[in-house]
């Protein structure tokens, strides 16, 4: 039972006139960790008695609301604490239980308990239980408890909801049949200047099928420079308006940029005036 329960908390503690008397999803404690029956109340001129049963989150069909964030057993004299509970009972009307020693519980919602108790052990008084605490004695019985810290799954991230409006900022056009028109491939090798490009309508630096993948620019409308307007009226081919442009290298462009800051150096180097 307690490596059955060891991983899922507690969330209710009962007595029940038997085992058979406890309601679906309640696991009756029926025996001692030395073995013996852990039959409570029988004895002492009282014919009947009763059984602890503990009920836990893997039996509960729905979300559990709340779970046992600690047990104790209190005296006939001492008060109850504040936020706890005496344990649920479900017994037969001949069945009553001792009140010299009462068992309360303290629930906590599942959202906000950090500390719960996951199992609940009997044996006899003189027994020891490795990783369990001791709540206390009832009749001949020491009633034992495993506490741990609940680990709470981490949330997972929403999926981003993208509006038809964002996934249509595209600057790619369609035609009737709904395809993307290209550019021949075959005539992609253009000659601009020294340099030899391969450009296609399909190649793009961006993935549009999410939101990080939009650029600054879609959707920004532009204009061509008049001086380009004529080559694209007269051209035949569709790259033909770039053979105008001046590819510059790496090296040419810091050739043409250079500069040695020797003012600023001079500048610096000159020592403040002296004070008189």
């Amino acid at each position: 039972m307690a490596a059955q329960l060891e991983q899922a908390p507690l969330t209710g503690v009962a007595w029940a006139s038997s085992p058979g008397a406890a309601p679906f999803g309640w696991t009756p404690i029926t025996s001692t960790l030395d073995g013996a029956t852990a039959n409570f109340g029988k004895g002492f001129g009282q014919k009947s008695g009763y059984v602890l049963c503990i009920t836990s989150t893997v039996a509960s069909e729905t979300s559990p609301g709340e779970v046992v964030a600690d047990v104790q057993i209190l005296s006939e004299k001492t008060p109850l604490p504040s936020g706890y509970v005496y344990i649920r009972e479900f017994l037969e009307p001949k069945t009553s239980i001792s009140k010299k020693k009462r068992i309360c519980v303290k629930l906590v919602p599942l959202g906000v308990a950090e500390l719960v108790v996951f199992d609940i052990m009997l044996s006899g008084k003189s027994k020891v239980v490795p990783s369990y605490m001791k709540i206390g004695e009832i009749s001949s019985f020491a009633v034992w408890c495993k506490k741990g810290h609940l680990l709470k799954p981490k949330p997972l991230p929403k999926p981003r909801n993208i509006s038809p409006a964002m996934k249509g900022l595209s600057l790619e056009t369609t035609d009737q049949d709904n395809k993307k028109t290209e550019f021949s491939s075959e005539k992609s090798l253009t000659r601009i200047g020294s340099k030899h490009i391969s450009l296609k309508r399909d190649d793009s630096i961006y993935d549009t099928s999410n939101l990080y993948g939009i650029s600054a620019m879609d959707g920004v409308p532009f204009a061509l420079h008049p001086k380009f307007e004529s080559s694209i009226t007269t051209g035949t081919n569709a790259f033909s308006i770039f053979t105008d442009l001046n590819i510059k290298s790496l090296a040419d462009i810091e050739k043409e940029y250079d500069y040695a800051f020797v003012v600023e150096r001079t500048a610096a180097a000159r020592l403040p005036p002296s004070i008189c």
